[in-house]
């Protein structure tokens, strides 16, 4: 049986395990990325092929070996019912009792559903949301996602002390108003980068200038950033 692990393209130094897989937001960016890659599963699963959200029950005991697991990377995991994520939270803590050193990654773009499960997470686990931008108007063209501000709420509200923000595709945003969501959300790190397929998906930018000013505000709050995709662009920080 494949079990599809393979190195994630988001993040470095990082595997996907996909026991669940799809997702409804229908992000214009990731039609060229993760539904594409889907599209070359149909041989293997239909459902993959049509990204739509289900559980693969079979990949649960199947952690890949890296040091870094981004969980059900290719999917949006609030979709997945919470009877089988707590089920993906089991085998993490079962997976943690033999192997200490690594990190997991349980990320999405509705935040809240995070807070049934809270007190299940070892602590070898990360919470991420994806935070483009501030501005709410104009997004319902981009995905069906809960709009920026409601998304940095919820994370907001969720009592957990290990977050990560990623800022990609970055969008252009309010100087006033985004860099300190992100500083108050008081992040491990933050992911940036841009929109890695420009010439299929056309997305508002911030300017060079203004990335650079975003840059200088989170090292400026002590806050860690690592870099995506960044086309070349200088702005001080590793990838």
């Amino acid at each position: 049986m494949k079990t599809l692990n393979k190195k994630s393209n988001m993040y470095a130094d990082a595997q996907t395990w996909n026991p669940f897989k799809g997702c409804r937001f229908d992000c214009t960016y990731c039609g060229p990325s993760f539904q594409l890659q889907s599209k070359r599963q149909k041989h293997i699963c239909n459902k993959c092929y049509r990204y739509v959200p289900h559980c693969h029950e079979d990949r649960l005991e199947h952690i890949p070996s890296a040091s870094i697991i981004f969980v059900c990377g290719n999917a949006d995991i609030s979709f997945c019912p919470p009877p089988f994520t707590r089920k993906i939270i089991d085998a993490v803590v079962q997976h943690k009792s033999r192997n200490a050193n690594k990190t997991f990654y349980f990320q999405s773009k509705r935040p809240e559903y995070f807070e049934q499960f809270l007190t299940l997470f070892p602590e070898n686990v990360l919470l991420l949301t994806t935070l483009e931008t501030n501005r709410d108007t104009g997004y319902k063209a981009i995905s069906k996602a809960p709009p920026p501000s409601h998304r940095y709420q919820q994370f907001k509200r969720l009592k957990y002390p290990r977050k990560v923000v990623t800022v990609e595709p970055i969008m252009d945003f309010d100087e006033d108003v985004f860099p300190q969501w992100i500083i108050d959300l008081e992040p491990e790190y933050v992911w940036l980068g841009l929109n890695s397929r420009p010439k299929a998906v056309q997305l508002p930018e911030p300017s060079p200038q203004k990335l650079r000013e975003l840059v200088k505000r989170l090292k400026d709050a002590n806050i860690e950033i690592r870099g995506k995709e960044l086309r070349g662009l200088k702005l001080g920080i590793p990838k």
